[in-house]
């Protein structure tokens, strides 16, 4: 099975971009999602309770939207 995508550039460059980058995308939500993990799972003793629900909520408000676009980071 074959996939081929298309563009009529340079009228469909921003789709032609987007595509052509998905893999750095993913990329960077990847390693965003793990430095948030990172920072939750290894806090310091003295980080401030603050900070750490900081880091908790855009984990999870990440993880929100990943889910909610049906983004698969395990590929």
């Amino acid at each position: 099975m074959k996939a081929k995508l298309e563009f009529n550039l340079p009228e469909d460059s921003v789709e032609f971009e987007m595509a052509t980058n998905a893999s750095y995308m993913h990329s960077v939500i990847w390693d965003m999602d793990q430095w948030l993990r990172g920072k939750i799972k290894h806090a310091p003793d003295d980080m401030s309770d603050d900070k750490y629900e900081t880091y908790s909520e855009c984990r999870e408000m990440l993880i929100k939207l990943i889910t909610e676009n049906n983004i698969n980071l395990d590929i």
